[in-house]
């Protein structure tokens, strides 16, 4: 599991794999929140993403130090003052493999805690887009699909992701690359996971 998708574009980003320690150090409700508003809307201070979070400025600064401690955050130098430092999502690409947790017990609250607040972010990404007011030309544009009529063994649907983050690989610009007048970000969500077969018996 990846926040980048594979093959994209761009000069690679360092990677690192994360470990029992920095799982812990990011796998907190508002850490996330936190860290996924410095990813989609760039760089804040901790007083901007307490009005955005309805939190006070001690509580984010603390978890922006928590953040920065474990890497997944830094300082963005050269801009604010001693008092209003400003914070920026680290350069690196985090990847999670679930199997190096599967037996650690002292680790597997911290990876439920992550997984299900991940979900509920890509929920809430989805809940806000339906109920915010898009043109008709935007809202042809999105969909919000499933497909539930699919049969694969495991190495079928490694093949199957694999096939889409290469589509999605082809479609991200280069960080240079200038956007279009009216480009807006656009945020591609994809799950794909078995399903337990039930009624059967």
């Amino acid at each position: 599991m990846s926040d980048t998708p594979e093959g994209t574009p761009q000069p690679a980003k360092p990677a690192r794999r994360l470990d029992a320690r920095s799982l812990r150090g990011l796998a907190h409700p508002l850490r996330m929140n936190i860290f996924e508003l410095l990813n989609l809307d760039g760089p804040a201070t901790a007083t901007r993403l307490a009005e955005r979070l309805g939190e006070n400025t001690g509580t984010i600064s603390w978890h922006l130090r928590h953040l920065a401690e474990h890497g997944f955050i830094e300082e963005e130098t050269g801009r604010g003052t001693k008092r209003e430092r400003w914070w920026r999502r680290a350069d690196v690409t985090n990847e999670l493999n679930t199997a190096d947790f599967r037996d650690d017990p002292d680790t597997r609250g911290a990876l439920s805690v992550y997984l299900h607040e991940l979900v509920q972010q890509y929920f809430s990404r989805v809940v806000n887009y339906i109920s915010e007011d898009w043109d008709d030309t935007w809202r042809s544009a999105g969909t919000v699909s499933d497909w539930s009529d699919l049969r694969m063994t495991p190495t079928q649907l490694e093949a199957l992701n694999a096939e889409l983050m290469a589509v999605i690989a082809r479609h991200t610009p280069a960080p240079e690359a200038e956007p279009a007048p009216d480009a807006l970000p656009v945020v591609v969500q994809l799950q794909s996971f078995p399903r337990r077969e039930r009624g059967t018996a």
